[in-house]
């Protein structure tokens, strides 16, 4: 008996710490592309069956809760910003000179035509503390040995949704694939990550594509251009104000 309780509390003491190396993963996943702030560029290509369409774009990050997106081309959408404060999110269209305030009844909609949502944009969730995550096995992509984890939401965590599943290399802690799955546990996105750069302080994956599982045909690729990581950045910035005049 006493070896059967030795045993159960080994294994629930190896189990406890095995889920919190995986929370540490998936932290580290997520940080590799974000960093506490950035500033870079990046170009978006929407793809459909009938045709292709490119989006030129700068931002700025700070933490998770505040982003400035600002359109650079082509010229009908040029001069377009979109701010994100905590759970708040704005777009400031320059040829009527117009604020809008996206409520939250169009957050799961297309975000500039594309295959990313508002809520995307917005996302108030966290990787690491709102889900609870399960170590499934090992897998290889890319040439790149990597832990597959499933990621299942806390009870009342503010996340759209039912399921994700995440690859991660095992060394260098790139995110390289996702799955995302709704509450009926459906398949809905397929998330790859590839193209590995050196970009300022970090190798990252610095191309992204978002498909649609249930639409072919269709596919929204980012492409990570240029980008600083950890750059000194003030809540400030991140106002309508500012809106008006960042270029």
């Amino acid at each position: 008996m006493k070896t059967i309780f030795a045993f159960s509390i080994l294994s629930f003491l190896t189990f406890n710490a095995l889920s919190q190396d995986i929370a540490e993963i998936i932290r580290k996943a997520d940080e590799k592309l974000r960093g506490e702030s950035s500033r870079g560029q990046t170009t978006m290509i929407i793809e459909r069956p009938n045709w292709s369409r490119e989006i030129s774009m700068k931002s700025w990050t700070l933490g998770n809760d505040y982003s400035l997106i600002y359109i650079t081309a082509p010229a009908k959408e040029k001069g377009q910003v979109f701010l994100k404060r905590e759970n708040e999110m704005w777009n400031w269209v320059p040829t009527i000179e117009r604020m809008i305030k996206i409520p939250p009844s169009m957050m799961m909609q297309s975000w500039m035509g594309s295959d990313f949502t508002n809520d995307d944009l917005v996302r108030e969730s966290s990787l690491e503390k709102d889900y609870n995550h399960k170590l499934l096995g090992e897998e290889t992509i890319e040439g790149y040995n990597c832990y597959k984890v499933e990621l299942i939401p806390k009870p009342d965590a503010p996340v759209v949704w039912g399921k994700i599943l995440m690859w991660v290399s095992k060394k260098e802690y790139h995110w390289l694939r996702a799955e995302y799955y709704d509450e009926d546990e459906k398949l809905v996105n397929i998330e790859i990550l590839s193209d590995i750069k050196k970009m300022d302080d970090r190798e990252m994956p610095t191309r992204l594509e978002m498909i649609p599982a249930d639409k072919d045909g269709h596919k929204t690729t980012l492409i990570f251009d240029e980008i600083k990581f950890n750059v000194a950045q003030d809540e400030s910035f991140f106002s309508q104000q500012n809106m008006r005049r960042v270029r």
